[in-house]
């Protein structure tokens, strides 16, 4: 396992290859680095609904870490992840430009990986295939993300990527699969265990609840469930929170292993 220094200057490399990825390549990274995180929330939900709320929330968010697992080792454009770049960028070992274009594209790719998941979920009857219990804790989990605070969905969102960036951060410098599974694992369970607000998983959970609301197969009430709470409620302040707490960790790394 490389020391905290060593991966600070790893992710000098690693970012610049992100920043230089053809658009092309990079979006189609983005998307399926979506469906995997939209795949662990589909798990985690059906999990917790068939284990019920005394040890559901648990077995949930051990299943949910499965995403950022397969991002990392199988490969993937994590929006959340790629908030590290800002490190490199502060010490001028990557160009802004080339970040900022990085996260425009993986943004909108995880969005595209998210909802295909979400039509997989509803339309393919996935979510309804774990009953009655997990069709409502889905509509519940989307109706709080669309009246959360804009306070409460930003300090969330900052709590959940210092945990996401530190797990992507570590496992970079882990040296095998099973070094690099559990540096994902545990800060993953941990914030989903604190119910913190991860924008990527987000594009998933919304627009899923969207989808059983307009479909006859599903009988829900979907009033609270709109475009405005998804994304001027939820997304936004969760996005500049995700961004805030990933690029701040990579800052803090970053002026703490500074070349003199």
């Amino acid at each position: 396992m490389l020391s905290s220094k060593e991966i600070t200057r790893k992710w000098e490399g690693i970012a610049n290859t992100k920043a230089t990825l053809p658009a092309g390549r990079c979006f189609l990274l983005a998307i399926l680095a979506g469906m995997y995180i939209a795949l662990g929330g589909l798990g985690a939900t059906l999990i917790q609904a068939s284990a019920g709320a005394a040890i559901g929330k648990l077995l949930g968010a051990c299943v949910f870490p499965t995403g950022l697992i397969l991002v990392v080792m199988a490969g993937g454009e994590l929006f959340t992840g790629n908030c590290l770049m800002a490190g490199p960028v502060l010490m001028g070992k990557c160009k802004a430009k080339g970040m900022l274009r990085n996260w425009l594209l993986v943004y909108f790719g995880n969005m595209v990986g998210g909802l295909l998941v979400a039509i997989i979920a509803t339309a393919g009857g996935v979510l309804s295939s774990g009953g009655d219990a997990a069709v409502q804790l889905a509509m519940t989990i989307a109706k709080n993300k669309c009246q959360i605070s804009f306070v409460d969905a930003l300090l969330k969102g900052i709590g959940c990527n210092m945990l996401v960036s530190g797990a992507v951060f570590m496992a970079a410098g882990a040296d095998s699969a099973g070094s690099k599974g559990l540096c994902c694992f545990f800060p993953v369970m941990l914030f989903v265990l604190c119910g913190m607000e991860h924008c990527v998983a987000n594009m998933y959970y919304v627009p899923t609840a969207m989808l059983m609301k307009i479909m006859p197969r599903y009988q829900v009430d979907g009033a609270g469930i709109t475009f405005l709470g998804y994304f001027v409620t939820n997304l936004i302040p969760v996005t500049i929170g995700n961004i805030l707490g990933g690029a701040g960790l990579a800052a803090a790394y970053a002026g703490i292993h500074r070349e003199n």
